[in-house]
């Protein structure tokens, strides 16, 4: 029986901040995802990508055509936006702007919510029963992928 792959969802902020620097965690998560690794599957939500795409057409619109070359080569499963009722059991567990991000990472089904918004973190954190774990990009590589790479397993 094959193994599971384990699913990482990437927060907007683990994806942008790979895409604009050549150093740091999110860089290299985003590396070890373009290598398409069977024990790992690289998750995101389409309300991500139209936030990414918002902020990079804001703030430097010349890098919209890299950045859409390059995001098919970190081989993302993207989850669809999700509809309002499904919103409505996980009202108050984060901000409203959060919100359709929290319910996309359970709707894919991830292991491992990735996200460099400390604040995102520690309300998750508060909040028990849900089926992921909430990480920064740092605790993610400390904690998982290195073990991966090693053929250790990680738990859930």
């Amino acid at each position: 029986m094959a193994k599971r792959s384990l699913r990482i969802f990437l927060d907007s902020n683990v994806i942008l901040s790979g895409l604009v620097s050549w150093r740091g965690t999110p860089r290299l998560i985003l590396d070890i995802l373009s290598l398409d690794l069977p024990a790992l599957t690289g998750l995101t939500g389409r309300y991500n990508l139209i936030e990414i795409e918002r902020n990079i057409g804001k703030k430097m619109p010349e890098a919209l055509p890299a950045y859409r070359r390059f995001l098919p080569k970190l081989k993302l499963e993207v989850i669809s936006v999700p509809a309002p009722e499904e919103l409505a059991p996980f009202r108050g567990a984060v901000g409203d702007k959060d919100l359709p991000v929290l319910v996309t990472v359970v709707n894919g089904q991830a292991d491992y919510f990735v996200t460099g918004d400390k604040n995102l973190i520690a309300q998750i954190g508060q909040k028990d029963g849900f089926p992921f774990k909430t990480v920064s990009p740092a605790d993610l590589l400390d904690k998982m992928l290195l073990g991966i790479l090693r053929g250790n397993s990680i738990p859930l």
